[in-house]
């Protein structure tokens, strides 16, 4: 009977072990769908149907991009939270809902903590701090004593308050000392224009937006706010090299989540294949062409902690600037 019973827990215990991986195996059963909170044709969009299309290879089922903008990236945020947690819905979010929007609403329909798996962190978004070249300013040094000396605070725009382009102006105002006044817009390319216009005096701006004016010659960019070159702009050096400020980063970035009950096996595949697919060089050349900063995945654990050490970045910033719970 003893020997029996053994037997029969053996046999549990190895049908247990066994049974772990298939449903990894066997995934995806269905078509994947992987939701962007942008608009289509966006850079966000643009990346993710990249690397849907090499996804949808290497799972042998089709992967879709279906676009959900809408109140600052949170309509996606909820539709990749509320999904089933199989791995057949996936979704891109960046620092916007995930560390901004948590401090600066007064509610959301989402925990960014518990809601949440991440698969992937594979690009960052930086800015370009970009001036009115009517000015006498050159670089960022030259930025920094302008804006001391100057009688009155320099102007910036943003395509709104809360914006990361806000944020990322008003960090980089407090780490040295400097009073800001913003002008805030409502889109970004007429926020941009301004400043080619002479209406304001700077700002951070998308690399998208801002690369045909500065091409042009109506921007003066001074630095990308990110701690690598962009290769859109080579020439143009990160802003912690030029104001000799090391560990200064401003840049959003892109991370695919799953809804936090899928499966660890799943997550992990996803994960590997997410690393292999941003690894291609010709993927980091064409995520390169659009103004964003291709990275090869790092771990999960790397990725966890990436994105908590962000939300209490952003998080601090908005308080600090009393605009929590201001919107």
């Amino acid at each position: 009977m003893l020997r029996s019973l053994t037997s029969m827990a053996a046999i549990a215990l190895v049908a247990t072990f066994a049974g772990a991986p298939a449903g990894a195996q066997t995934y995806p059963t269905k078509t994947v769908t992987v939701i962007v909170p942008l608009a289509a044709g966006t850079g966000m969009d643009t990346v993710a149907r990249l690397y849907a299309d090499k996804l949808a290879k290497v799972l042998g089922r089709p992967v879709v991009v279906e676009n959900r903008p809408g109140a600052a990236l949170a309509l996606g945020a909820v539709a990749i939270a509320t999904a089933a947690p199989d791995g057949h819905t996936i979704g891109v979010l960046t620092s916007g809902p995930m560390a901004i929007g948590p401090v600066l609403y007064k509610k959301i329909n989402y925990d960014p903590q518990k809601d949440f798996t991440p698969i992937a962190l594979y690009v960052k978004s930086p800015l370009v701090l970009v001036v009115d070249p009517a000015l006498p300013i050159k670089s960022v040094s030259d930025l920094i004593q302008y804006a001391k000396k100057s009688a009155k605070p320099l102007t910036y725009s943003t395509p709104g308050a809360g914006a990361f382009q806000h944020l990322s102006t008003e960090f980089m105002g407090q780490r040295f000392g400097l009073k800001f006044t913003h002008v805030p817009y409502k889109s970004t390319p007429q926020s941009v224009q301004d400043i080619a216009a002479g209406h304001v005096n700077f700002g951070f701006a998308e690399a998208g937006a801002s690369l045909p004016l500065i091409k042009s010659g109506k921007l003066r960019p001074l630095a990308v706010s990110s701690l690598t070159r962009l290769p859109t702009v080579p020439d143009v050096p990160p802003f912690a090299e030029a104001a000799k400020a090391p560990d200064f980063e401003a840049v959003s970035w892109h991370v695919l989540f799953a809804p936090a009950a899928t499966p660890r096996p799943i997550v992990e595949r996803l994960h590997r294949e997410m690393v292999a697919i941003m690894s291609d060089a010709e993927m980091q050349k064409r995520a390169g062409n659009i103004g964003l900063l291709p990275l090869t995945p790092p771990s999960l654990a790397e990725t966890q902690k990436y994105i908590a050490s962000e939300r209490e970045k952003w998080g601090s910033l908005v308080r600090k600037l009393g605009l929590a719970g201001t919107l």
